[in-house]
């Protein structure tokens, strides 16, 4: 009996060492348990201001980058009815020519322009915005510092003027900014031609958006009238 009796008392204490020394091994400092690996969780960002914020930052570098552009045509002479370096620029060509360099198509036409984008307030302006003028016949690219750089009228070049000039100031009509993909806003674009030239009853927009008439010809039946 007593050899069985201490067989029994030496399983027993090994037992004991065993389940409380492993649990003393869980709970002795420095060492973890399953819950230490558990990651602590931050906020989860807003997507929402992440994505408006990255359209902002996108919106400035092409406003940016197409002023950069379009200075590099100052000097060059208008031509109305031009939308190139080589034949000159009218008002709208300017603009459609520096957009086309970064993948935004435009029509031929200040009226077609202004119904495009989004309308923006004069204190609201930034860099790449268009800006119109005389019952939005002209349009120029804002730059800047209260200005804008243009293909005004015959016989002057691109150049730089100022908003604040008297008669740019007095005619002035607003502005758009037309940052957007390409794609859609040249389906915009096409969507919108027929509306304005109804609206606005003008052959020479239905040649710029169509180009089924020569301006050449138009520019003939206009001086017949």
């Amino acid at each position: 009996m007593t050899a069985q009796l201490r067989l029994i008392l030496l399983v027993l204490v090994l037992a004991y060492s065993v389940a409380f020394g492993a649990a003393g091994s869980f709970g002795a400092p420095g060492k973890r348990g399953p819950a230490s690996h558990r990651l602590k969780q931050g906020p989860r960002p807003n997507r929402r201001r992440a994505a408006a914020a990255t359209a902002r930052s996108t919106d400035d570098s092409v406003g940016d980058r197409a002023v950069r552009f379009a200075r590099k045509l100052l000097g060059t002479p208008y031509r109305w009815g031009g939308d190139s370096p080589s034949t000159g620029f009218d008002c709208s060509g300017f603009v459609r020519f520096v957009y086309a360099h970064f993948g935004v198509e435009l029509p031929h036409s200040s009226y077609g322009d202004f119904d495009l984008g989004k309308r923006v307030g004069r204190g609201a302006l930034k860099p790449g915005d268009l800006v119109f003028f005389d019952g939005v016949g002209h349009v120029g690219m804002y730059i800047g510092n209260d200005r804008f750089i243009h293909a005004p009228h015959s016989g002057t070049d691109v150049q730089v003027t100022s908003l604040s000039e008297s008669w740019y100031q007095a005619s002035y009509d607003g502005a758009r900014r037309l940052f957007r993909p390409a794609r859609r806003l040249a389906t915009h674009v096409r969507a919108t031609a027929g509306r304005v030239s109804v609206k606005r009853r003008d052959p020479w927009l239905a040649a710029y958006f169509d180009g089924t008439t020569s301006l050449r010809a138009l520019a003939e039946t206009r001086s017949e009238r």
